[in-house]
Formats: structure tokens, sequence, C-alpha cells
């Protein structure tokens, strides 16, 4: 058995942030704590275990940390020792700090009890029945209340029939908000839930809907409509099915993570029903529901705070869902920079050699990620658009499909890269201004063809008699 650094220090580190000791430290003597952790491996990388439970990469090219999944190379891992000193963040000769770690690496003690959940899409694992049965449930208890009491606003008018009423309007939005990736299965059935409704059909095709990432402010506008003019009451029910949509949905760990946010945000709002009522008079309500969000679920309305760390947090997913290519002797960092190339080049075209900054929409959305990745993938994402050549460009999908070698091995890894790669394409498209593809991105696209005979689950067995 190899030693394996990177496995010791994530150990060490949340040992020491689960010690009920920890939170009460001062600031300085937790930056110390993980300063004393820092790894440096054989190719001079330094990498350090911190916030939200994740490794970050310092940018040899600007000197600063950078979210970032580890290496995976069982020979860069057990080589992988504390860093020397001089290393910014690292303890210095006399046991001084060589340069403070920003605060927003050094873990809070919360920030590592989130519960990630799943990053499957909904192609493959299909949602459970019961989930399906608890929002039909919903849709027929709250779908006949009268029409003027329940408007559609906050863009959901787009969505849904002008006979629709806004409880529903917030159940479909609750069920988009909370999923990790919105790409569903053609014929999912909590979708079909929802077809007499809609004013025109979803984006997609029979095989997949690959729909838009739920908007939090739609979800807001539409409770604080009914209470700016009013009819309290309704915007308080409005309130409640919310709430009630994220407890079933919760059942589900594709959504559990940002149904529990959801619940812990406006959960609160029928029994206090005052908790808003400043906010509605500054316009403020977005952010009090955020403030009330706790600080172990925090991360689940990281999109909502900052697009950059919500596209770098996906993308960290994703190079996690491609673990599978690192027995195969494949880099899973450096893939994902490439699938990310392939994605933004289908969407923005490519014109190699011609793409340098300022040259086209390509390199405008480039340089609008680069801020937000690390060296090491940034050569990785450039190179694999500009150099036809290059083996990266082995990683692209071909005709539609994934190369052999980078095929995962079974129905659950497809569904997860499919999912971080969907959450990924979501992430920087919001990050850049861009509009998301309505037919998908090419990477999810050929992920869908290593589910598209499997992905259903089997049917319930029928009740017998007795």
């Amino acid at each position: 058995m190899w030693w394996d650094g990177f496995a010791a220090t994530e150990q060490d580190v949340r040992a020491i942030v689960d010690d009920p000791r920890w939170v009460m430290l001062p600031p300085v003597a937790k930056a110390q704590a993980i300063a004393q952790r820092v790894l440096t491996a054989p190719d001079g990388s330094r990498w350090l275990f911190g916030a939200h439970a994740r490794w970050y990469r310092l940018d040899q090219a600007d000197g600063r940390w950078h979210l970032s999944a580890p290496p995976s190379h069982p020979a860069i891992r057990s080589a992988a020792r504390p860093g020397a000193p001089g290393t910014p963040g690292a303890l210095g000769t006399l046991g001084a700090l060589a340069s403070p770690l920003p605060s927003q690496l050094i873990p809070t003690g919360p920030d590592f009890a989130y519960d990630r959940g799943s990053t499957q899409a909904f192609v493959g694992p299909d949602v459970p029945h019961e989930v399906t049965d608890g929002i039909r449930m919903l849709i027929k208890t709250h779908r006949g209340v009268p029409l003027d009491d329940f408007p559609l606003t906050g863009g959901f008018g787009e969505v849904f029939a002008r006979d629709v009423a806004g409880t529903i309007a917030v159940v479909w939005g609750t069920i988009m908000w909370c999923a990790y990736a919105p790409a569903f299965d053609g014929n999912e059935a909590l979708l079909s839930a929802f077809g007499e409704f809609l004013a025109r059909p979803l984006p997609g095709d029979d095989w997949v809907r690959w729909l838009p990432m739920g908007s939090f402010d739609a979800l807001i506008t539409l409770y604080a409509e009914r209470m700016r003019s009013g009819a309290e009451q309704a915007g308080l029910h409005l309130a409640s099915v919310i709430t009630e949509t994220a407890a079933v949905l919760r059942a589900d760990d594709r959504f559990r993570p940002r149904a529990d946010a959801l619940i812990a945000m406006v959960g609160p709002l029928p029994t206090q029903p005052w908790l808003d009522h400043h906010a509605l008079l500054s316009g403020a309500v977005r952010q009090a529901w955020l403030a009330r969000c706790p600080p172990h679920l925090a991360a689940a309305t990281l999109p909502e705070l900052s697009p950059g760390d919500h596209f770098r947090h996906s993308l960290y997913d994703m190079v996690e869902a491609l673990g599978y290519l690192a027995p195969r002797g494949m880099d899973p960092r450096t893939t994902a920079a490439a699938l990310v190339a392939a994605d933004v080049a289908g969407v923005c075209g490519t014109t190699e050699p011609y793409w340098a900054p300022g040259a086209s929409g390509t390199a405008d959305i480039v340089a609008r990620l680069y801020p937000w990745i690390d060296d090491e993938l940034r050569n990785a994402l450039y190179v694999a658009l500009s150099d036809p050549w290059h083996p990266l460009r082995g990683c692209w999908p071909r005709n539609g499909a994934l190369p052999i070698a980078f095929l995962p091995p079974d129905r659950n890894t497809s569904a997860a890269l499919l999912g971080s790669a969907y959450a990924t394409g979501l992430a920087w498209c919001r990050l850049t201004g861009m509009s998301m593809p309505s037919n998908g991105f090419a990477v999810c696209r050929a992920v869908v063809q290593c589910l598209i005979h499997e992905r259903d689950d089997p049917l319930p067995p029928m009740p017998t008699e007795p």
C-alpha cells in the first residue's frame, strides 16, 4: 500500500476541523494550522485542503490560490510533501506565516458539514416514485386556486399557459432551482406531471430535456409581488408551497442540498410572517432569504452569491466524475478542461488559429473563464482550443459520441459525468453571459449516448393478491 500525501493531509485537516475547539480558535491560529499542511508536489505545484472541504492549488502565474480538484496520479500523490518555508501561506523559519492565507480559504467548521448530495443528471437513474407521487399530489392540491389571487409573475408566463396559477409555477420553479443539473430524461414522469400546464414544449428532444437552472429571483418575485400587493395570505401560501415542494424533493440526493437550503430560508415564513416585512419595504427580500441560510448549507446558494465560484465548484465536480480515467493513465484535471473547451467551441465556434483575445466570441468567453481556473487548467483549455493536433483534442466527442478510451464504465458514472458536465456548462454560460444552447452541450449530448439504452430504472413490482 503506497502512501498518499493528499489523502493523509485531507484526513488530518478533517480531524482538526471536526474538533469542537476549532470554531473557538483565533483566525491566525486557524491559518497557521492549515498552512502547516500545505503540500508541494514533485512538479513544484502547491496544494492545500481548506474551505468547503476541498483542495486549492497555488497559481504559479498570479500567486493566487484557486479551487482545483487534486491530481490523481499515484506518483504525484505519493511524492507530495508539506511545503517548504517561503510558500505563500506556509510557515517561515521562525514559525511565522510567510504571507497570510486568504481568509476565504480557511475552514469555518460548518462548511465541512455540507452534504453535497449527488452530481448525477436525471437521465439514467429515475426520480424516485415517492418524489414524483408527492409532486403530483401537490399539483392536485394547489391547482384549483383563484387565478386573481395567484397570478403568474417572475418570468413564469413564458413557461406556462395564461390560465395556470402561480401555485403551480412555484412548484415547478422549486424543482428547477433545487436540481443540481436539470437535464431530464425525455419521458421523466416528474416533467410529465406538468404537461397540461406548459405554454410550449420544453427545450430538447424526446431523449433529453435540456432545461435551464431555475431562477431564485423568479421564486422571490412570485412571493414578494403578493406580499407587496396586500395579499399577504396568498404570499405566505406560496411560501408554504415552496417549502412543501422542497420537503418532497429532498428524498432524491440530486435535489436535497438546495432543497434543504430552501426549507431553511423559506420554511419559517408561514409561522413568522413578519420576517420579511422590512426587506419587502426596501426591496431586499433576496438578501433576507440568503441571510437565513445556515452556514452548513451556504454552499447550496453559491450560484446566487458568486457565479464564478459556482463555476469552479462545478468544474471540480466534473474532475471528480472523470476519476475513472486515472487508472487508464489519463489525467481527469486536464481532460475536464479539454471537455469544457469542446463545449465552448460547440457553442461559440472556433476558428483556430485566429481565436486569440479580441478575435472571436470564443476568445471572449475564454478570457472571462481564465481568472477562475489555475494556470495548469488555463493552459489545457488554451491548447485544446487553439491546437487541433494537440493530444487533448482526442478527448473531444467525435460524430456525436465520446472516444472509446473516455467512455464511463457504468450507468451511474455516466449519469454523474452528464450531470457535472451539464452543471459546468450552465455555470460558465451564466458566468460569461452566454445563452445556453437549447439542444444541450456537445459533451453532454455525447455522454447521453452512453445512457440512451439504459436510461430507465426497472418498474416497481406489482402488488400481489392476498
